[in-house]
């Protein structure tokens, strides 16, 4: 039996990502997947949307001429329909123009786009990071994921969800609402903090209506943007490689450490890092806010990252239904 090569695409609220893999059939390898082709490109497709309810022209004049990109790599390793997963979270699901947009994609590029929900975006998330995570890390995990539009969180155990619930704690739409200085100033920072401990509350909410016994798990596991760049930071990374960001951890006194070096940047000197790429230098302070309010809500000592994610999760799920 031919093995065919299958692609996932994660239509996120910031960034794009394509991944065009085939089953990995070398047992030593750590991954369930070998990579043919990868690429992501920074969109902000959320731009504005929490102001207007709508998807602006110019964020979906760049989401389009990202798909042309992907479709021709598409085209260019023969995937099939039946062998793509593009999922579309909190952008195109919030949007009253998403359904449309979707539908105008579809009719020029040929990509059938699904938009899922929170829970979705969750568990299939839940199902990347765990192909990448030992499996003491899998026994007992909290894992959040941190998009442009929300932010996800799933406790796990033994790698099956036990609980999912999505939050509107998005890196664009709180760097579009508070930050307003450059530097960012303490106040802005500070804005920013409130907003997700107002979130995180309604996560300790969810979690005590679901099972009152059971709160923060034992390990914090964070995956998507944020997590990764920062970890690359730490790493001294010139060239991303989400090999060694696999399972890197962050101490939280380091994690303030990095904090106080980026919020003491300008934003052309946070772009100057060579582990931050274009259009991401402005959405860190968000992300690390998110960050910081859950060392400070949970207590967590240490943040194992994950570049594994919802994208990988698609792939697999495409991947093992065929």
């Amino acid at each position: 039996m031919t093995n065919k090569p299958y692609a996932s695409i994660d239509i996120g609220s910031n960034t794009f990502r394509l991944l065009i893999a085939k089953k990995n059939t070398d047992k030593h390898t750590t991954t369930p997947w070998h990579i043919i082709a990868y690429t992501h490109r920074i969109i902000r497709l959320g731009e504005g949307l929490h102001q207007s309810g709508k998807l602006c022209d110019a964020a979906m004049q760049r989401a389009m001429h990202a798909f042309h990109e992907f479709s021709e790599l598409l085209k260019k390793h023969h995937i099939e329909a039946p062998h793509l997963s593009a999922v579309a979270t909190a952008a195109m699901r919030d949007a009253e123009n998403g359904m449309v947009f979707c539908q105008q994609v579809k009719k020029e590029m040929g990509i059938h786009i699904q938009i899922i929900d929170g829970e979705q975006e969750a568990n299939s998330s839940l199902t990347g990071s765990c192909a990448v995570l030992p499996k003491n890390i899998c026994h007992n995990f909290l894992l959040f994921d941190i998009g442009g539009g929300s932010t996800e969180f799933v406790r796990a155990k033994d790698s099956e969800n036990i609980d999912a619930i999505s939050q509107k704690m998005g890196v664009v739409r709180l760097t579009e609402t508070y930050l307003h200085s450059d530097p960012p100033s303490q106040q802005d920072y500070e804005a920013m903090k409130e907003v997700c401990h107002q979130h995180l509350d309604a996560v300790e909410y969810y979690w005590q209506k679901n099972n009152p016994n059971a709160m923060a798990p034992q390990h914090l596991v964070g995956t998507a943007g944020t997590v990764t760049t920062l970890a690359a930071i730490d790493l001294g990374l010139i060239d991303y490689d989400a090999n060694i960001v696999n399972n890197h951890l962050i101490q939280k006194k380091r994690f303030f450490e990095l904090r106080d070096q980026l919020l003491a940047m300008t934003h052309l000197e946070r772009q100057a890092i060579p582990a931050i790429e274009q259009g991401r230098a402005d959405l860190m302070i968000a992300g690390m806010a998110i960050i910081e309010s859950i060392f400070e809500r949970w207590h967590y000592e240490s943040l194992i990252t994950v570049d594994a994610g919802l994208l990988e999760g698609a792939w697999l799920d495409i991947s093992s239904s065929r």
